[in-house]
């Protein structure tokens, strides 16, 4: 069995994702990850389905009363749809339309899951013989019954499946999933014990997962939050869909552009956690120019997205509320269009409430170096005590353990060191009193602020040496540019195999 401290005994995960990544061959991971995921969706709600099942039988009951179903909180799941029918059939040469066939029915009966599941089983590209062989292979793993519901085994299977996806589809398939230490780091910081919660830019509902494990976690109890969430892609919007589901998580998830078709106009959330695209060149923020939320610090520059994100935040947050956001680095000191004086403002309002700098490689889809923000529309608040006009910085940059060549994790320590220097800054009951500690942590007031021009990287203010944060970073930005100029020599060599190819096939001489 393979360990790890932060995630718990992954052996099990590890050889189930050894085997169905066998079955991919050519296969692209994106394209892969919905015949996989769909697949295991419906092993799950079957399994779950079947066990009320045969226990209304034995109560010599009705077991096709569908209203059995629903008052258990349990999906109904058509006969053509069972998994053993879909488990007999898996050598058939028809298996992809009679899983297409067994979703669409699925979608019929339960209308929280309309127009979620993946139908495309029966396409001419997905080799039926494969498609056989990952159905013997789920068939041999219970997912839904009460016990293994009670253990989460889908919910580690989904989570870990997507993980390995995002690192498989490296960019591309980041842009759905953060990392789960990152997420971890946000929910202990936030403690959305109850209240309501959002992510205007969802992915595939990891924020959520994590926020419900922590109610969960703390003996609270998971209908005292409510979820609302938008993602602009259909097919990361299905995935978040049946993340949620399987978990049994009410929510109202939209789809769409949050910019410019805000699906939840009204909505003052007490908690937002998010983590959006890093520095979007390509919001159309010139259809935007007199929006309101600009009102908050300023109109966002056309070029990069950030600070509409931030605004946005702020926008839906309730007079007492907290958001806490993952954003690139530039974010904390960038001045170029407007964007310092935008910072400025945000400071001077006294809505800033705490910097993270984080490690690097933590992230499957950018060597961008990324940070967390943390606002506060009260900062006055009744719960905690008075921190107008100071803000607190961490820098996390030194934590971290490798898990692989390229990938870097938080220990479950190291997420407690983090939020507890937070809780305890931010004067809550039963916390140590806070102190200063030079190379991490830092409570500096606005006259220092000011001082630093309004810039924000946590390493100006925590006490480190200025020559050690200059090797530091040397040493970082090395280890990003090696390895960025590794991934282009990689690509420039794959482009020139394919110009060869493309030219010998049309009787060019190369």
């Amino acid at each position: 069995m393979v360990k790890n401290k932060n995630n718990g005994d992954l052996g099990f995960e590890q050889k189930l994702w050894q085997a169905a990544d066998k079955l991919r061959n050519n296969m692209d991971a994106a394209e892969y990850k919905h015949v996989v995921l769909g697949l295991i969706f419906l092993k799950y709600i079957s399994d779950a389905f079947v066990e009320v099942y045969e226990e209304i039988k034995a109560e010599n009951g009705d077991p096709e009363d569908i209203d059995e179903y629903k008052a258990k909180n349990v999906f109904w799941v058509p006969k053509k749809a069972r998994w053993d029918n879909l488990q007999n059939n898996a050598k058939q040469p028809d298996i992809g339309t009679i899983i297409d066939d067994a979703m669409d029915a699925i979608e019929k009966e339960n209308s929280s899951l309309k127009g979620v599941l993946p139908k495309d089983y029966a396409r001419p590209g997905l080799d039926k013989q494969r498609l056989g062989q990952i159905i013997d292979l789920i068939s041999s793993i219970a997912l839904g019954d009460r016990e293994n519901r009670s253990k989460d085994v889908l919910g580690r299977v989904y989570e870990y499946f997507l993980g390995q996806f995002a690192s498989a589809e490296g960019k591309k398939g980041g842009q759905f999933y953060t990392p789960r230490c990152i997420v971890k780091i946000l929910v202990e910081m936030l403690e959305p014990y109850t209240g309501r919660i959002y992510d205007p830019c969802c992915g595939s509902g990891g924020m959520f997962i994590q926020s419900e494990k922590f109610v969960e976690s703390h003996g609270g109890r998971i209908g005292d939050i409510s979820v609302y969430g938008q993602e602009s892609n259909q097919t990361t919007w299905r995935l978040c869909k049946m993340n949620l589901a399987i978990r049994g998580i009410d929510s109202n998830i939209q789809w769409g552009d949050t910019f410019h078709d805000d699906k939840h106009q009204d909505l003052k959330a007490d908690f937002v956690i998010a983590n959006p695209p890093f520095n979007d060149s390509d919001w159309k923020g010139e259809q935007l120019r007199n929006d309101i939320r600009w009102e908050i610090a300023g109109v966002p520059p056309l070029s990069n997205a950030n600070f509409g994100w931030v605004q946005h935040f702020i926008h839906h947050l309730a007079p007492h509320g907290t958001a806490g956001f993952v954003l690139a680095n530039g974010s904390l000191s960038s001045n170029s269009s407007g964007e310092g004086e935008i910072r400025k403002n945000l400071i001077e309002k006294d809505i800033v409430d705490c910097i993270v700098a984080l490690p690097s490689q933590l992230f499957y889809n950018t060597q961008i170096p990324a940070c967390l923000w943390f606002v506060s529309r009260d900062r006055q608040n009744h719960n905690f005590r008075d921190r107008r006009g100071e803000i607190l910085f961490i820098d996390a940059r030194k934590l971290g353990i490798m898990i692989d060549r390229s990938h870097k994790d938080l220990t479950q320590e190291e997420i407690e060191k983090i939020s507890k220097t937070y809780h305890s800054w931010r004067g809550e009951k039963g916390q140590e009193k806070y102190e200063d500690i030079p190379g991490f942590c830092k409570s500096a007031t606005f006259e220092e602020i000011r001082k630093h021009n309004h810039i924000l990287t946590p390493g100006r203010y925590v006490g480190i040496e200025e020559q050690v944060e200059d090797e530091e970073l040397f040493e970082d930005k090395m280890k990003s540019l090696t390895q960025e100029l590794s991934e282009q020599f990689k690509e420039s060599d794959k482009l020139e195999k394919e110009i060869k190819e493309n030219l010998g096939s049309i009787g060019w001489k190369v």
